[in-house]
């Protein structure tokens, strides 16, 4: 529409600063609006657009999770416990602004990314735009409610254990967490002992596509993938060929049992049958779990003290946060140890069905997002074994590194979001991209709005 004429960048900045003024207060979706600069960033597009530019994403307005460098801006984590202005930009917000876009604002999430709900004691509670009595997961929730509000068109999203894909299925909307290595988490070079990943939340599958067209790439990152054959958004747009598909609501052992709803199991085989009547093979196959939580939980647990311990202003944070950071420490360096090399193992077992299958269908979580201050009070411990019962799925592909992508399916009774997760082999989201767009075409969903406004 921009490079059309038929909307210009200022237009967009304000219709999104006045739909954050209006909605926001319901949500609490941004930390900070950046209004001011955002304008005269607006002002400077139109004159770029007139003089030829055309950046993709020239005059588009995003917004950023506040984990991630803006420069100038204190990247607060969500706590109260960091002063010092980033001196420069992300490599990710780097490449967004030099394809044109344009920062609104920063989205919040719970203290140091930890939790699957975005709740802080020192930013408050952050609500789901499709009931406000719900959470929209965490950690990228502030990111997602406020895509799903229309806040914004699209925002950054962080996945260590979840947190891309656990904000998209509660919200409605598309979230894929790209394979490890695939966009730059300079100036880091890897975080939580290399769960961590950078990508976004979106309405539709093609832009996802284009923001890691825009933002792949230069990760110095252990095992990061080769570059893909041709652009991501080709990929969105081609058809994938018959797939081989295997689906299970199979969860890997946690700390406690999993809970997987009806609506849940529901969800995964109705998503099956939608594949299967695309013409692709399908079959029900669970992966070779074996061990895989004894591995992720002291990754986990350790990322998380490690960051605690980096924390400038540590007496400021959460008790809850600090308890994480005492159980990360408690946990002896032989077993840390151990879980480091037992990923390559991990590895080997679960991505064998691989072998058999192109892609694997399974739930995101155990149900529709969970209740505001479900965990509210709770200690650290309290809290991660919860969390583990209900998020049991995507961690895995965390440790893994496996690309892995939630795809909304509909609605539950309800009346609250449903989602299935796809993954594929390392290193090819092309192949999620492109199934993810005929699943789009078949049923869309972007055009479902959420009762705020």
């Amino acid at each position: 529409m921009v490079r059309a004429g038929e909307v210009s960048p200022k237009e967009l900045v304000q219709l999104c600063l006045d739909r954050i003024g209006r909605i926001d207060p319901q949500l609490n979706s941004f930390r900070k609006v950046l209004a001011e600069k955002a304008l005269l960033e607006a002002e400077q597009a139109e004159a770029r657009l007139k003089a030829g530019d055309e950046r993709p994403l020239l005059g588009v307005p995003i917004a950023i999770k506040d984990e991630v460098d803006v420069v100038g801006e204190v990247n607060m984590h969500g706590t109260d416990a960091f002063a010092e202005p980033a001196s420069a930009d992300s490599e990710m917000v780097r490449r967004l602004r030099e394809a044109g876009a344009i920062v609104v604002g920063l989205t919040l999430l719970p203290e140091l990314a930890i939790c699957g709900f975005t709740e802080s004691a020192t930013y408050g509670v952050t609500r789901n735009p499709w009931n406000l009595q719900r959470s929209p997961a965490g950690s990228s929730g502030g990111s997602a409610a406020a895509v799903a509000a229309g806040l914004v068109p699209i925002a950054s999203a962080g996945d260590g254990g979840g947190s891309i894909r656990l904000p998209a299925a509660s919200c409605g909307l598309f979230g894929l967490k790209p394979s490890r290595g695939r966009i730059s988490l300079a100036p880091g070079l890897e975080y939580w002992n290399g769960l961590a990943v950078n990508g976004c939340v979106s309405r539709t599958v093609l832009d996802t596509a284009l923001w890691l067209d825009i933002t792949a790439g230069g990760s110095l990152e252990p095992g990061a993938p080769p570059p893909p054959d041709r652009p991501f958004v080709e990929s969105a747009k081609t058809p994938p060929g018959k797939l081989r598909v295997a689906y299970s609501t199979l969860a890997p052992r946690a700390a406690a049992p999993p809970t997987v709803s009806d609506d849940v199991k529901q969800a995964v085989a109705d998503a099956a049958e939608l594949i299967r009547s695309l013409g692709h093979d399908v079959s029900q196959r669970d992966p070779d779990w074996g061990g895989i939580g004894n591995n992720i939980t002291p990754r986990f647990l350790r990322g998380v003290a490690d960051t605690v311990k980096e924390v400038p202003y540590p007496e400021r944070l959460e008790a809850r946060t600090r308890g994480f950071g005492r159980l990360g420490k408690a946990i002896p360096d032989a077993i840390f140890e151990r879980a480091l090399r037992g990923r390559e193992s991990d590895a080997v077992r679960v991505n064998a069905i691989f072998d058999s299958f192109d892609v694997l269908v399974t739930p995101v979580m155990g149900g529709t997002a969970v209740p505001i201050r479900r965990w509210e009070g709770k200690g650290a411990l309290r809290t991660v074994l919860g969390m583990s019962r209900f998020y049991p799925y995507c961690v895995p592909w965390n440790h893994l590194g496996n690309p892995a992508m939630s795809v909304p399916t509909g609605f539950a009774d309800d009346g609250m979001p449903l989602a299935v997760q796809i993954i594929g082999r390392p290193g090819n989201e092309s192949t999620l991209l492109s199934l993810a767009a005929q699943l789009e075409a078949e049923r869309p969903w972007a055009h479902t709005r959420p009762p705020i406004s």
